[in-house]
């Protein structure tokens, strides 16, 4: 199939054929004929299968074929991070190039001004993160009675980092008669039930690896805890690792990781919640431009990360469950490129790391770095919390005069 026989509007096929599309991926394949016959859609993909192309392709198609003209919400699409949200509104802006939709990206963490002034202008598409979107929704910058299609993007994720009440006061505003689409990497229960509330009789599409893609090599280092770093930085120091995500459980981590790695002239930036949005597109723009050869992220913030030619994903921390660990190395190795994900593995991880080899259905090589001696004790560390209790209790004495 090619994306010539699916019948679009000949102002996408010209945006399709200008980003390179030749053949729609499966996902594509199997949602873009139901989406465009207005079916919902409950649909399992992982990142990096054009997920978001077949959502947009149909919704644009059925936006330009409506016959008010003049620009008011069509499409409202629900991402759970402002990385994201700014992916698909690029990706939303380069698929109606052609045509004259206005796309608007509504997130948190920076002032609502600009947003005020795109959704009160007008805009046809909403990409938008839940939060924020009630936000200005509580000051009437957004209206919904024109809306005809809703789209929940990495539900799973949503689900994860509580969105589920402010979701459940969006739909309460949304009209009933609406086309909804519902994607997510897993189809957990609590996803499943979540298509239940927002969707009628959807069609559901699953295009999910029960595996990692093959081009993807995969090798684990058992390293106890306090050996993390340097191994981290010697694995660096090899041949090839020349755009490396590395994964870390906490933002706190995320952080000390980079700090680490840029004490040792490994040039790195970070990524996580705490950080403004200003210092993540910096830091996202120098991982994309190679001026930052490495990028250390949480898994949240991870989400909506699209750089091409990710040579290796390192997981400093084992993720805590099988789905995280597909969706983690699925970010090299895109679209059948080769990757390499490394994993970091204490002995309080090698439970995790075999319920992702039944589920993987193979062993997964394992590897000690020449040089490391991972015999050496763990030098004794001063108790942070201990000697910020004693610096408080002092600084209070000291202030009531004892």
């Amino acid at each position: 199939m090619s994306f010539s026989t699916l019948g679009l509007d000949a102002r996408l096929e010209k945006s399709v054929a200008a980003l390179g599309f030749t053949q729609p991926t499966p996902i594509q394949t199997a949602t873009i004929p139901a989406a465009l016959d207005g079916q919902d859609i409950l649909g399992s993909a992982e990142t990096g299968t054009g997920k978001t192309a077949a959502y947009l392709l149909p919704l644009l198609q059925r936006w330009l074929a409506t016959s008010a003209r003049g620009h008011a919400l069509h499409v409202l699409i629900l991402v759970p991070t402002r990385e994201l949200a700014l992916q698909v509104a690029e990706q939303a802006k380069a698929l109606s190039a052609f045509t004259e939709a206005r796309i608007a990206a509504i997130f948190g963490g920076v002032p609502m001004g600009a947003q005020t002034t795109a959704l009160r202008r007008g805009a046809d598409i909403v990409i938008a993160t839940p939060g924020r979107l009630l936000d200005h929704a509580e000051r009437r910058n957004i209206a919904f009675a024109t809306m005809r299609a809703l789209v929940l993007d990495e539900a799973d994720r949503m689900l994860d980092v509580g969105f589920m009440p402010d979701i459940r006061r969006i739909v309460a505003l949304l009209p009933r008669e609406r086309q909804t689409m519902l994607f997510s990497a897993t189809l957990s229960p609590e996803v499943v039930g979540l298509a239940a509330h927002v969707t009628r009789h959807p069609a559901r599409i699953q295009v999910e690896r029960t595996a990692t893609p093959p081009a993807i090599e995969q090798t684990v280092f058992p390293v106890p805890e306090h050996l993390k770093a340097q191994v981290l930085q010697r694995l660096l120091r090899e041949e090839g690792m020349d755009s490396v995500l590395v994964f870390a459980r906490t933002k706190h981590r995320a952080e000390r990781v980079a700090r680490q790695l840029q004490r040792a002239n490994i040039r790195a930036a970070v990524i996580h919640g705490d950080r403004s949005q200003a210092q993540r597109l910096a830091a996202l723009d120098d991982f994309r431009r190679g001026t930052s050869r490495v990028l250390v992220a949480t898994d949240i913030a991870a989400r909506g990360i699209d750089v091409e030619g990710i040579s290796h994903v390192v997981n400093y921390d084992a993720p805590q469950h099988v789905e995280d660990y597909v969706h983690r190395i699925g970010r090299t190795g895109r679209m059948q490129a080769a990757g390499r994900a490394y994993t970091l593995v204490t002995p309080g991880d090698e439970m995790v790391v075999r319920r992702i080899e039944i589920v993987l259905q193979h062993k997964i090589e394992r590897r000690r770095l020449d040089g490391i001696d991972y015999r050496a004790p763990a030098l004794v560390q001063p108790d942070a919390d201990a000697i910020r209790r004693y610096v408080e209790t002092h600084r209070q004495a000291h202030t009531s005069g004892v």
